[in-house]
């Protein structure tokens, strides 16, 4: 264990291009490559924290990059002491909004810190948070986009040979007899013991939503619904989560703990799956699990599996935890996966090598 205290001596970003093993096609755009914005905080115990935010085209990056290094200047000298550095910044931006990229580049600094102080006391950051790291149910959601029926029937054994027990289908075609194909075809080439979630990526009006949202429910056999419609228009979610019996799920745009507090008093979905980058790191991340807890409700996570397993063992009503590898490349111990689920890494340490190789 490392001094009681100490401070932030500087923030790095880093941008990178990491390749994908399946590129992945949804209604709303295709994802190619992982544009990952690496940061590392370093203190002046020669701890460094580390930690990545997903940019979704590396044309986000550079300005992404360019608020880490602002709010890098703000708390520059500062104890690391994540909660007094994210009031402070909080502070800072209230007149700018705490909201999108502000709080995705808030959520790095975050989470890097988190991750340095974890490292000072010398455990895993589930443990720094009061729970015991253990494997946490886990979901491929590496694949199964905007196919056609064969290689979706193929690639949903894939996935499932991975070592999963549950995989993710993406729909949202323009002909709703479309999605229901692809969803009979993996189905089929899966078996009734896999679970499987299915993703419109928000591309449905509320009531293209609740007529495809009962085909689903006459079909049987589907987990979830995930963003049928636009994700910030609660009342129209709350309308679909009534009228359609399958569960729905939201959560992954959630800006902040107080959007998802929003999202619950409205009824708007069955279950919620925050992301860490959106929801304000590790102690957004913290605030929300308090909140699904209150509100009885199961709790997943999206993307950003190496630091949101540890987040799920610490929250009460932890549900699935959606596993894509997209930061592997640069990384020097990828998760595990193991019959189902996905072991927690005792810490992130990148592959320098394979950044120089992946640098923008």
């Amino acid at each position: 264990m490392t001094k009681a205290s100490f401070k932030v001596r500087g923030i790095k970003a880093r941008a990178v291009a990491a390749p994908v093993r399946r590129p992945l096609a949804t209604s709303t755009g295709t994802i190619s490559e992982a544009a990952l914005l690496l940061i590392d905080l370093e203190t002046d115990a020669g701890i460094t924290g580390r930690t990545y935010l997903f940019g979704l085209g590396r044309h986000n990056l550079p300005p992404l990059a360019k608020l880490v290094e602002a709010m890098a200047a703000m708390v520059k000298g500062d104890e690391v002491a994540p909660l007094d550095l994210e009031r402070k910044l909080r502070a800072k931006y209230t007149l700018l909004g705490v909201h999108n990229i502000v709080l995705f580049a808030m959520s790095g600094i975050d989470m890097a810190a988190w991750d340095a102080l974890a490292q000072a006391h010398g455990v895993p950051l589930a443990r720094l948070l009061g729970a015991a790291p253990r494997p946490v149910p886990a979901y491929n959601s590496n694949g199964l986009g905007i196919l056609p029926i064969k290689e979706l029937e193929r690639e949903a054994v894939a996935l499932v040979e991975e070592g999963f027990r549950a995989v993710k289908l993406r729909l949202g075609r323009q002909d709703a007899s479309q999605d229901m194909e692809s969803l009979r075809a993996v189905k089929r080439a899966i078996g009734s013991n896999i679970t499987l979630m299915v993703d419109f990526n928000q591309s449905l009006t509320a009531a293209e939503a609740i007529r495809r949202g009962r085909m689903i429910d006459d079909e049987g056999g589907v987990y979830w619904i995930e963003e049928p419609m636009r994700a910030d228009d609660f009342a129209g979610c709350a309308r679909v989560a009534r009228e359609v019996a399958t569960p729905i799920q939201i959560g992954e745009n959630f800006m902040g703990p107080e959007q998802m507090a929003q999202a619950l008093a409205a009824g708007a979905c069955d279950y919620a799956m925050p992301d860490a980058q959106r929801i304000g790191g590790v102690t957004g991340w913290m605030r929300a699990a308090a909140l699904a807890q209150g509100a009885g409700m199961e709790m997943s996570s999206h993307l950003f599996p190496e630091v949101s397993a540890h987040l799920l063992a610490a929250t009460p009503t932890c549900h699935w935890l959606e596993f894509v590898d997209w930061a592997a490349p640069i990384l020097e111990e990828p998760l595990r996966v193991e019959e189902g689920f996905v072991l927690p890494a005792e810490k992130l340490a990148w592959n320098e090598q394979a950044i120089e190789k992946f640098l923008i």
